[in-house]
């Protein structure tokens, strides 16, 4: 692919979040600009909240695109002036322009990235299941929006902050249930999804698999970066990308498990394409990050 037919390039490609350092985002988006031939580079600023407002109105001055993720994609929606439909029923932002006129435009590519990873670890597009859904933040609503397009499906929706969990509800009431407990959302769950960041460090799971129902199916949106298992093939042993602790332990007790690095590289992708009009190398993008 070459840059003909692309879109004017943004001044600046920037991933704005609170922490960044573990995001896989620079290097399958550096790699897919390469790939593409467009001489931009993709970096990832490290944004506390308090400073974001700021920070994004500096790369709007800059005629920006980028991503937002954690803490940012609900303060992201607020600051746009344009959502495009799939960020506004999300209320949040994971992909950003600036228009011609200067507009800020927000996208929502992560439900795209959310019905990826459905797939990929269920085997089939997402149907007729009950789904236990862990956190209300702006990840959860990207789940729900990508559930109310899965026929027949009934979401169980439990957070920590229980008036957080009901405006998520009340926004989505044709697919999403509160649950009073935890164990209640789960226990006759056909998939499992964590929407928190439980995971991302440490060992701690945002549900004890010994609660999941024989067969449940397990998504975490957490990814793991740097930590690295041992494994051995044969003989010889070998160095692997390790998955979440939540994702290695369902998947002890024979669960099908996969953590959040196809939803990754999906709204990676489609983000890419939001900018530049055209499709990245896929490719090139896994390359990357394996």
């Amino acid at each position: 692919m070459t840059s003909s037919g692309v879109r004017p390039l943004p001044g600046r490609l920037v991933l704005l979040g609170h922490p960044v350092a573990h995001s896989l985002s620079p290097a399958f988006q550096n790699a897919a600009l390469e790939q593409a031939g467009l001489p931009l580079r993709y970096e990832a600023l490290d944004v506390p909240p308090a400073a974001f407002a700021d920070v994004l109105r500096g790369i709007v001055a800059q005629r920006g695109a980028g991503n937002v993720t954690v803490p940012h994609k609900e303060e992201a929606a607020r600051r746009c002036d344009l959502l495009l439909p799939a960020a506004e029923r999300a209320g949040a932002v994971n992909t950003f322009w600036t228009d011609a006129d200067g507009a800020l435009v927000g996208d929502n590519t992560d439900i795209g990235g959310v019905g990826a990873l459905a797939r990929h670890v269920l085997g089939r597009a997402p149907a007729n299941l009950r789904v236990a859904l862990v956190g209300a933040g702006g990840s959860a609503s990207a789940v729900l929006a990508a559930a109310e397009r899965w026929p027949g499906c009934y979401v169980a929706v439990w957070s920590r902050t229980p008036e957080r969990t009901r405006a998520l509800v009340d926004r989505f009431a044709g697919v999403a249930h509160a649950t009073r407990t935890l164990d209640d959302a789960v226990r006759d769950a056909d998939l499992v999804v964590n929407a928190t960041p439980v995971g991302l460090h440490g060992e701690d799971v945002p549900v004890d698999p010994l609660a999941l129902k024989k067969g449940a199916a397990v998504m975490d949106l957490v990814y793991r970066r740097d930590a690295l298992a041992i494994v051995t093939r044969g003989a010889t042993p070998a160095l692997k990308r390790a998955e979440t602790p939540w994702v290695r332990r369902a998947r002890e007790r024979g669960h099908r498990a996969a953590d959040g690095l196809v939803m990754l590289v999906e709204q990676g992708a489609l983000a890419f394409e939001r900018w530049f009009g055209v499709m990245p190398d896929r490719d090139a993008m896994w390359s990357a990050v394996r």
